[in-house]
């Protein structure tokens, strides 16, 4: 067999044992820590890692033959990165793998409470049809005939759309000294089933402080709700509220215009002040001094936003208690997720979509290193 290691390649005989009780067993490959597959572990480490590089497969096949004197085609660096990814994947599923710190280490001061911050969001990723995928095949098919069993990446089914929604989940302190990030091509359930799990490794309902800062969407609030009841409150991100009330003070003054950043002031210092309710006097004043149809349909909008989440606008309340009423750290994590998956044309099967991002979270929650460490140690 062919063993790729980080200088290069290597050519091992070894005897393969198997039987009908337990199968096929290769000592030899154990021993060497290759048991999974025809890279070892320090190699599969560099090609995660120049594969994460938004430049793509093709360059990072020549980086990695430039710096690591690996060389590989592009599309086995895909291969080797992908499956990896699945891999990293299928233990965090499994709940192997998760945050190496838990909510003890998130103390505000020496001394001060604990507290830890609960972000979701949706994110839109680009992935390959159905139709695509037939048409892809149809033309390899016409330029050349594969043999059974020589073409590395794995086939998926295409999806019904151009985009499909990713959701992202982190959880995080005040010093941002402690970050976890996880995504899911599911659905909220699938999130919130996941968010749980990490929970309880980080021993979320042991934290004093216990807040969540999101953009208010239904079904966020619903997976707290049901996943995260221990949650001291749920926060509506500052942003998200005015660009609501930036969206209705255009409508009614005109875009950019000195009366409606005016009132976007004033609505920010009233909510600031008073939570929901000011921001709710402030609307409905306008809406008073308001005869358009159109205008008065606009601010009945916001003013029923911000009713609907009175609760999560007490910002007299989370202010005074030192809390954070802006999302950006999760913002941050829905970027650095997804930046490999958006470049220039690419188009991912949803599987190898989440498996990449799976990595991704991997080096931007710190654990790069740790997770390995404990591949080595294991091979």
């Amino acid at each position: 067999m062919s063993h790729l290691t980080v200088n290069g390649s290597i050519r091992i005989t070894r005897r393969v044992w198997w039987c009908a009780a337990t199968g096929t067993a290769r000592p030899v490959d154990t021993w060497l820590g290759i048991e999974d597959g025809t890279v070892s572990v320090g190699a599969r480490e560099l090609c995660c890692w120049v594969g994460l590089s938004e430049e793509g497969f093709r360059r990072g096949a020549e980086t990695l033959a430039k710096l690591g004197q690996i060389r590989v085609s592009d599309e086995h660096l895909r291969a080797v990165t992908e499956s990896q990814g699945r891999q990293l994947l299928a233990a965090v599923r499994a709940g192997r793998w998760g945050p190496d710190w838990d909510a003890e280490a998130c103390r505000v001061e020496p001394g001060g409470p604990t507290r830890v911050l609960r972000g979701m969001d949706g994110v839109m990723v680009p992935v390959v049809t159905g139709a695509e995928k037939r048409k892809r095949r149809a033309n390899r098919r016409a330029r050349r005939t594969v043999r059974r069993g020589s073409c590395l990446a794995r086939r998926f089914r295409g999806a019904s759309g151009p985009h499909k929604a990713f959701k992202i989940a982190a959880f995080y302190d005040v010093s941002g000294e402690h970050h976890y990030a996880l995504g899911v091509s599911g659905g909220p359930d699938e999130l919130g089933r996941r968010t749980r799990r990490a929970a309880g490794r980080l021993r979320l309902g042991g934290a004093e402080e216990k807040v969540a800062v999101v953009d208010g969407a239904p079904w966020i609030r619903r997976q707290l709700r049901t996943r995260l009841p221990m949650l001291d409150a749920q926060i509506l991100d500052y942003y998200h509220v005015m660009e609501h009330v930036a969206g209705a003070a255009w409508t009614c003054f005109g875009e950019g215009t000195a009366e409606g950043q005016a009132w976007c002031k004033a609505a920010s210092k009233a909510l600031h002040e008073e939570g929901a309710a000011g921001l709710l006097a402030v609307v409905r004043d306008r809406v008073k001094a308001t005869r358009s149809r159109a205008k008065r349909k606009t601010l009945r909008a916001l003013e029923q936003y911000v009713a609907v989440r009175g609760d999560m606008l007490d910002y007299p309340t989370f202010l005074a208690r030192g809390w954070d009423v802006g999302s950006g750290p999760t913002e941050a994590f829905c970027k650095t997720l997804t930046r490999r998956l958006k470049g220039s044309g690419m188009r991912w099967n949803t599987p190898n979509a989440e498996a990449m991002m799976a990595l991704a979270a991997l080096y931007h929650s710190n654990l790069w290193k740790r997770y390995w460490t404990e591949q080595r140690q294991a091979a």
